[in-house]
Parts: C-alpha cells; structure tokens; sequence
C-alpha cells in the first residue's frame, strides 16, 4: 500500500504549520522548504482548510495557522480526509467484476490490514509528529 503525494504533503504542511506556533506560514514557504509544487500545495492547503486541520488567514500578510491544537489532530482523521479512497485490490471497489470475489478469503484479511493501518494511525496526533522551526532549515523569529 502506498499513500498518495497528496496525503504525503498534507501531513508535511501540518508538521510545518505546528512547528511554527503561531505564526503564519505561507505556501510558498512550505513550498520553498519542501521542494514541492507551489499549484499543488495550494490544493492540499485548500482541503487541509475545509477540514478543519487548518485555518486561513486572509490578506497581504495572511497565511495557513492549525485550525486546531496538534494533540486534536488524529493522524488517521487526516489520512481519511485526503486519501480519495483505500481499495487496496479490485474487489474494494464499486466495478468489482472479480470471478472469485464470492468465495475468496483475501478481500477478509487486506479489510482486517486496512483496520489494523487505520487503527494505528488513529492512535497518534500531529503532537507526535513535532518537530523545531530549524529541523526545516528556518532560523527561528527574533
């Protein structure tokens, strides 16, 4: 299993956001820190902002802030939220036309390692994932 860039970066923007406290963070920084597309995460910020993990702050000097605490960020919430879904195999899907989905067992124990992955995600916040403004290569604010 693989998580998408999109999931990958959205925890990367929330890691960023926290280290920063309080104060604002743009995209183009994190785009800057990260080497990432700035178009994309613009996109992952977006989202990570209609699910609440972010909030906006608009204006000349606006930028991204936690739209919650880190220990209130369930890493397993964010996954769900940016994954656009977890068929691991075809029979997951909707247009399941696998022969043998009636009688196969595999289907059974990918859902329990799906369970297990999320459960073990779910067991961990953003708190768990801090790191310091210079861990990114940023001089912290004077």
């Amino acid at each position: 299993m693989r998580l998408t860039n999109f999931t990958d970066y959205s925890l990367r923007l929330l890691m960023y956001a926290a280290a920063q406290e309080d104060r604002l963070v743009t995209i183009e920084e994190a785009a800057e820190v990260y080497g990432i597309s700035k178009a994309h995460l613009m996109k992952v910020a977006n989202q990570l902002t209609r699910a609440g993990f972010l909030r906006a702050v608009r204006g000349r000097s606006g930028g991204l802030t936690l739209g919650r605490k880190p220990g209130k960020i369930v890493l397993g919430d964010v996954v769900r939220a940016t994954e656009p879904d977890f068929a691991l195999v075809e029979c997951f899907t909707p247009d399941n036309c696998c022969l043998i989905t009636q009688r196969c067992r595999l289907r059974g124990i990918l859902k329990e390692a799906m369970n297990a992955f999320a459960s073990t995600l779910d067991r961990y916040t953003l708190s768990d994932l801090l790191l310091n403004p210079k861990d990114f290569g940023i001089k912290p604010a004077a």
